[in-house]
């Protein structure tokens, strides 16, 4: 009876410092961003363009613009998003520009722990210095409101936040993004928005059993969102076997109306209402362009 007890006691401490060794290990990288001088107007672009409107604002129950709320369920527990606004107590209204580039880049919290991958900061990674300067002092602009964010409901052991730093290192990559010299500017521009801010990927891309996406298979298409539903594949091959061209997807963008006449549904209402429908015409058919590919006939 000693030998089992002194068995569970030593695997209860090895449990307890291996719980400490996690939240102590130190995650992200020094960020400097003090000289640059961000553009509100076109960050406020880039909020759209992120879906940062869509994800923030509880429209629904008629909440304020990005003081969060959302409710988003998942296998692993209920997502709620936060209050985005300048509210010093509540929001981001204390943070200074070096916090929010480490929190949207590399998805660690002021107090330097993980944030849960419901927030897109592996897409987000491939933002440039200058376009967080740009969302920062647009999200400066938006009015505090004093509503606390409301805590997400995780079950164990997915509410021990420090053991995401084994998934990140297991799963996330941070890399920035790189042009192909071999492709145009719209096609680059295109896959730049597609897997950066758009991040397309997060819904149209299949999870693994840990929820991490499956990057071998991306676009593909995904059968078990949040909401339940399904996402449909939209890789090149996909998109031309069911008739669309650069021209009938970027008018689908902007109007939520597909190439055969039906509308879309699901969270690409939100996508297209609170998003691409306030991207330019440019954007809207760069991004068809890299979806479709440049061999792809426009009518």
């Amino acid at each position: 009876m000693k030998k089992w007890f002194m068995l569970l006691l030593g695997a209860a401490a090895m449990a307890v410092a291996s719980a400490t060794a996690l939240a102590l290990w130190p995650i992200g990288n020094p960020v400097e961003m003090s000289t640059l001088q961000g553009d509100a107007g076109r960050g406020a672009y880039l909020a759209r363009m992120s879906g940062c409107i869509a994800c923030h604002t509880n429209t629904e129950k008629g909440g304020a613009p990005l003081a969060g709320g959302l409710e988003l369920k998942t296998d692993f527990g209920t997502f709620y998003s936060p209050n985005l606004t300048t509210s010093v107590e509540f929001g981001m209204g204390s943070w200074s520009i070096e916090m929010f580039a480490k929190a949207v880049r590399q998805g660690v919290s002021p107090q330097g722990e993980p944030y849960y991958p419901a927030f897109p900061y592996p897409f987000y990674a491939k933002l440039t210095d200058q376009d967080i300067a740009d969302l920062w002092a647009a999200f400066k602009t938006v009015p505090a409101v004093e509503e606390p964010s409301k805590a997400h409901g995780m079950p164990f052991p997915f509410s021990f936040r420090p053991g995401l730093k084994l998934w990140r290192q297991a799963y996330l990559d941070f890399s920035e993004f790189e042009k192909d010299p071999n492709k145009s500017e719209a096609w680059n521009r295109g896959k730049y928005i597609v897997e950066g801010p758009a991040h397309c990927g997060a819904c149209h891309t299949p999870r693994n059993f840990a929820g991490a996406r499956q990057v071998e298979q991306k676009l593909h298409g995904a059968d078990k969102l949040p909401d339940g539903g399904k996402s449909p594949a939209i890789n090149s091959a996909a998109l031309r076997e069911k008739g669309w061209s650069i021209n009938s997807l970027a008018y689908a963008l902007k109007t939520g109306v597909k190439n055969d006449g039906d509308v879309f549904g699901g969270s690409m209402v939100e996508v297209v209402r609170d998003g691409t429908s306030f991207l330019s015409a440019n954007d809207r058919e760069a991004i068809a362009t890299y979806l479709l590919g440049e061999a792809n006939v426009t009518n």
